[in-house]
């Protein structure tokens, strides 16, 4: 259980004997699910986990009043009927919970049930302290242990995925800064991993599901026109597979097709990326043909075979053909994949796939283990699941210090598009669509990244932060003269990349501090000074060096030069002299002019006068703003959902819902999370920067002008205007009251002729 989805001993909603129907129906449903599944049956084994957590929770309930076992065997379900794991899973899912909110210990369980559930449900039991120390995220680091267990038993995390899904199907029960927090979470590290693992029905729920709880008028929004359209794109899809129905009946294929209309979250983030309204959606439907293949070995002939007979019938798109069958995604996704010109004059894309190509694509690896015996070789995407995992844990032996870093780190390697790039000698690599020559360089070996000077790509000549392309041939340059820099974290994308090049840089920073810290102590001895902590201390503040690392760093590195003028300044320090005029006191009264400066800094946005209830909204009003500091990267203003973040230094910091920056605080520091509204009344004013973009004419700027500042009576801080080869494209900052005003001045903007795109953009 995550801890957010709190408990409430207190709550009687039903009475025992509903209770009990309840619990007992949920438990046979599980146990007809389990019967039905290919797996070996052993119900004593389940019925005794039941038991078990049925006894160790009784009592309890969750907020939504439902007896607290619900929760336990909705998880068993979802492992058991939706991704297809077996009695091991079933029991660990049942217990998954016993460890952390119950008396009993992992060793009970491995007592009774062995050591193997117990493995797992110690692997999915959070743990409160580690490796990031005391102010480290909880989050982050139950996160890394999870990770840990994964590594040696992929259902660790199956059934963390499972928990996570239940959870945020009863999500409504919770407070809204828990809403944010959890569905944030979700999206930043749990959609992408059941994507990684090939869960992809999973992975849209989860999707969807953060989508409503963190925009929910968004969400609603964009549902309401998806269903207000489904009428005419089922009429789309039953004119459109008509003639393909024909040909295939001819054919004598056993088959099912299927329409799959965009999720609302998907097309969301397609309006955002885009810039586009919903009616500029056009890919909102595809197609899926499933078909059983005709025999044991003509799988991918079928396909290619179907393939031919569609794009008889409608012209195929030049450069929208995908290959999965010849080399599957690293997540095992094998189809072939085309995009086809419909009768209504739309793209329509069209997915072909086996039976068994259907089933792993949707349920993942799990789905595996059903076609797994009888064969002799291991898949080639299990071979690709177990390097995936041996890449985490390589990750995972050498942590960041930061709960942030490592959550992002994690993050980075569970990439979504991906691209095939070849090896001099003709092998295929894998790797995420936006890498780098250093990211591949060190993919292939660490040395070669270590030392990378650049590539031939395709035997032309390139720097290391190139861009590769799928199909690309890369031979890797190296020399012993290169060193890693710092800045290689720029030309960095992959997750394995970044790790080695900081556990590099850190090795150095060691290395440079040590022969600071030595060649400090040799200058000393040779002067006759004692090298004392009240030495280095006011050295530090001398050399406006934070601490002794970074002074020793300075040192090693010759930013600091030990001179021979210093003698007399370091005897006078050592002996206790007091002179402000001399020496190295000479700094002082700087330093405590700066540090009264940084203090006044730094009580900007101070909460210490304010009574912050976490189970309410902060409300944001012209009375209170100035008490908040508004994020400076998503720049909110009144009308924009936010959320609040109480900081280390007690400031409350007000972000966009979807700021990148809050993304990630949901994930390392959740528990910090506030829900925010706005209060405002039109009085206060606030920047606000709109993107435009159009065809390039004589009197755009006038046209421009007169609509912001004669019919809108705007105030423009600033305004840019490029124009290349009759395209121009700008930006402007404005003062604006709330969204409101934003969506009058851009809906007026749009009557501008020859103005094509108008968005905000921060």
């Amino acid at each position: 259980m995550d801890k957010d989805m709190e408990l409430d001993k207190n709550v009687n909603v039903a009475g025992p004997e509903s209770d009990l129907d309840m619990v007992e129906a949920a438990y046979q449903r599980l146990i007809e699910t389990y019967l039905a599944s290919p797996h070996r049956k052993k119900v004593e084994l389940i019925q005794k986990a039941f038991n078990f957590a049925k006894k160790a929770h009784e009592g309890v309930r969750r907020l939504s009043g439902e007896p607290y076992i619900m929760h336990p065997l909705a998880v068993a379900q979802i492992a058991c009927g939706e991704i297809g794991l077996g009695s091991t899973s079933i029991c660990a899912a049942l217990l998954h919970d016993v460890v952390e909110d119950t008396e009993y210990t992992v060793e009970d369980i491995a007592n009774v049930f062995g050591p193997k559930i117990a493995q797992i449900v110690d692997g999915l039991t959070k743990i409160s302290g580690g490796i990031f120390g005391d102010k480290a995220s909880a989050q982050a680091e139950s996160f890394r242990k999870l990770l840990l267990t994964m590594s040696d038993d992929i259902r660790v995390i199956l059934i963390k995925i499972s928990d996570r899904l239940h959870n945020m199907r009863t999500l409504g029960s919770q407070p809204t800064h828990k809403q944010y927090k959890i569905a944030g979470e979700t999206l930043y590290i749990y959609a992408p991993l059941a994507h990684r693992l090939g869960l992809n029905i999973i992975k849209e729920e989860l999707e969807d599901l953060s989508f409503r709880y963190e925009q929910p008028e968004a969400y609603a929004e964009v549902s309401a026109q998806l269903e207000q359209i489904k009428p005419h794109l089922d009429s789309a899809f039953r004119s459109f597979i008509l003639p393909i129905r024909e040909k295939m009946d001819k054919l004598g294929f056993n088959y099912d097709i299927k329409a799959r209309i965009k999720r609302p979250y998907s097309i969301w983030v397609k309006m955002q990326n885009k810039h586009v309204a919903f009616e500029e959606i056009y890919d909102l439907l595809a197609v899926r043909i499933i078909f059983d293949p005709r025999s044991d070995e003509s799988e991918i002939t079928d396909c290619l075979q179907i393939y031919a007979t569609c794009t008889s019938i409608y012209k195929a798109h030049p450069e929208r053909f995908r290959d999965w069958l010849s080399t599957p995604k690293s997540n095992g996704y094998r189809a072939l994949h085309t995009t086809l010109m419909s009768p209504q004059g739309r793209w329509v894309e069209l997915q072909i796939r086996s039976r068994k190509m259907d089933e792993m694509a949707e349920r993942g690896f799990a789905a595996h283990w059903k076609y797994k015996e009888g064969e002799k070789d291991t898949s080639s995407s299990e071979k690709e699941l177990e390097k995936w995992l041996a890449t985490i844990k390589e990750l995972l032996d050498d942590p960041q210090p930061s709960a942030m870093d490592f959550l992002s780190t994690i993050k980075l390697n569970l990439y979504s598009s991906e691209i095939l790039v070849v090896t001099p000698k003709g092998e295929f690599k894998t790797m995420p669509s936006k890498c780098t020559v250093l990211d591949f360089a060190f993919t292939i070996h660490t040395f070669l990244g270590t030392h990378c000077m650049g590539a031939k790509v395709n035997h032309q000549l390139v720097p290391i932060n190139y861009y590769l392309k799928s199909g690309d041939q890369v031979e890797i340059l190296t020399s012993n003269a290169v060193r890693v820099k710092p800045e290689w974290l720029e030309y960095a994308e992959t997750a394995k990349a970044k790790n080695k090049i900081e556990a590099i840089l850190r090795r150095q920073k060691r290395e440079q501090q040590k022969q600071g810290e030595e060649a400090l102590e040799d200058w000393c001895q040779q002067h006759d000074i004692e090298m004392t902590s009240l030495l280095i201390e006011r050295m530090c503040l001398a050399h406006n060096r934070s601490n002794r690392e970074e002074l020793f760093m300075a040192i090693g590195t010759g930013a600091i030069t030990l001179t021979e003028e210093s003698i007399d300044a370091m005897h006078r320090l050592a002996e206790g002299e007091q002179k402000r005029s001399g020496g190295w006191r000479r700094y002082v009264p700087f330093l405590k002019s700066k540090e009264k400066d940084e203090s006044a800094e730094n009580k900007a946005g101070e909460t210490a006068d304010l009574v912050i209830d976490r189970k309410k909204p902060v409300i944001l009003n012209e009375e209170n703003l100035s008490r908040y500091v508004i994020c400076p990267h998503c720049r909110p203003i009144p009308g924009d959902q936010v959320l609040g973040y109480l900081d280390a230094q007690n400031r409350v910091i007000i972000h966009k819902r979807k700021c990148p920056i809050a993304d990630e605080l949901k994930s390392s520091d959740g528990n910090h999370i506030l829900a925010a509204q706005w209060d405002t009344h039109k009085v206060l004013d606030f920047s606000t920067t709109i993107h435009i973009n159009g065809l390039d004419r004589v009197g755009i700027i006038k046209s421009l002008a007169d609509v912001i500042t004669q019919q809108l009576n705007v105030n423009v801080h600033k305004l840019t205007i490029a124009a290349d080869k009759g395209i121009f494209h700008g930006d402007i900052e404005i003062s604006v009251h709330d969204t409101e005003d934003v969506d009058l001045i851009i809906k007026n903007l749009k009557t501008i002729d020859g103005l094509e795109d108008v968005t905000r953009i921060s």
